[in-house]
């Protein structure tokens, strides 16, 4: 729930639009509204600015269609992440704006587009095929609300590449840098910018590369200062981290 929709009721309370027996059955479930096979996190976006992201694997499509009708109930945007084409036909029969990213087999809705970032959040990748990894980091980002720019396939391996590109790395505020196979490039994007680099190791690679184990210990070991780093495969957790740092105010306490 939302803190201008309880703003909102709150308002609607005191003009006297609104009944307090009916504002009290809207906030009845603000802490969490448990479903029996999940608790619906609804206290979410007050605590931390966005609501609570459905996770998909491992949730039949009936329960994952339950969880997003209850969020976007009192949620303008709405993510979530490693979904499959039946689930987007099934959410559309109840949320017909519903939105699907193929490529980073997100869904999202993005009713509420304000800009909250300072600036851009830049998202790079070193090859085509850590495309699915950087979208979803995209996505993530652009539905919290920033400014997204995309810079893909400029890897070490052509360096030149990346070069060329040297505007758009400056003016960036935030940078998401996704690679495989060594994950060298988090540690040249750090020394190029002074500003905070997000790395994100995938799982794109051959045997020694161990499913992402090589690249994500080359980024933890990175001589570039600023350089932080996720899980494997982790495009959402790199997304939402660059949200918060792009962020034009805290929360308020």
């Amino acid at each position: 729930m939302e803190e201008k929709y309880i703003k909102e009721l709150l308002t609607r309370v005191s003009r006297g639009s609104t009944s307090p027996e009916e504002a009290l059955k809207a906030l009845k479930h603000l802490g969490y509204e448990d479903l029996g096979y999940a608790k619906v996190d609804n206290h979410r976006s007050l605590r931390q600015g966005f609501p609570e992201v459905i996770y998909c694997p491992g949730k039949s499509t009936a329960q994952i269609r339950e969880i997003a009708c209850r969020l976007a109930g009192t949620n303008r945007n709405l993510l979530a992440t490693r979904a499959g084409e039946e689930v987007y036909a099934a959410l559309q029969a109840d949320l017909p704006d519903i939105a699907y990213n193929p490529t980073s087999r997100t869904l999202y809705l993005h009713r509420d587009l304000e800009i909250r970032g300072r600036g851009k959040v830049l998202v790079i990748s070193a090859g085509t095929a850590d495309l699915p990894v950087a979208e979803e980091a995209a996505v993530t980002a652009a539905v919290m609300g920033n400014q997204v720019e995309r810079l893909y396939d400029v890897g070490v391996a052509g360096i030149h590449r990346l070069l060329s590109n040297r505007d758009k790395l400056e003016g960036a505020a935030v940078l998401i840098v996704v690679a495989g196979m060594e994950g060298a490039l988090p540690s040249v994007v750090g020394g190029m910018v002074a500003r905070p680099v997000v790395a994100v190791p995938t799982s794109i690679g051959y045997g020694a590369h161990f499913q992402g184990l090589s690249p994500l210990l080359t980024m933890l070991n990175s001589c570039a200062a600023g350089v932080m780093v996720v899980n494997i495969d982790n495009g959402f957790g790199a997304g939402y981290a660059a949200s918060l740092i792009n962020r034009k105010e805290d929360l308020q306490p």
